[in-house]
């Protein structure tokens, strides 16, 4: 069988560099590829990167999906040590916590350019 490991989850925006410094901010990941139109980050420890890529047609997906309206066709999962404090971050950051929230113990927020992004809390994260 072929060896197949995703290195990148990608997003698209009206704006690689801005959603991409969102992204560095919010999860405190470093500038990879930086060029017109395609910005990439990364753990500085190793493992996945993000990378934005610039689409003038993009439309922000609504939450939750609605009949007729651009739906989300892929979201992330942010394992966080502190629910309450990573929600403050990602407002600090220039996140909105969506007005839909389906569970207590874990927060839809939405970045900058609409995407949506979940907090849950992971008791036995690794350091």
């Amino acid at each position: 069988m072929v060896r197949m490991h995703p290195t990148t989850t990608t997003l698209s925006t009206r704006d690689a560099r801005a959603l991409a410094a969102f992204y560095e901010r919010l999860l405190g990941w470093e500038r990879g590829s930086d060029e017109p139109g395609w910005v990439t980050i990364g753990d500085p420890g190793g493992g996945h990167r993000l990378g934005f890529h610039h689409d003038d047609h993009y439309r922000a997906p609504v939450w939750p999906s609605r009949a007729g309206e651009p739906s989300m066709t892929a979201h992330l999962e942010i394992a966080v040590d502190d629910l309450e404090a990573a929600v403050a971050h990602a407002r600090d950051c220039g996140a909105t916590e969506a007005e839909s929230q389906a569970q207590d113990d874990v927060r839809v927020m939405l970045d900058p350019e609409g995407h949506p992004f979940c907090l849950f809390l992971w008791a036995d994260m690794p350091a």
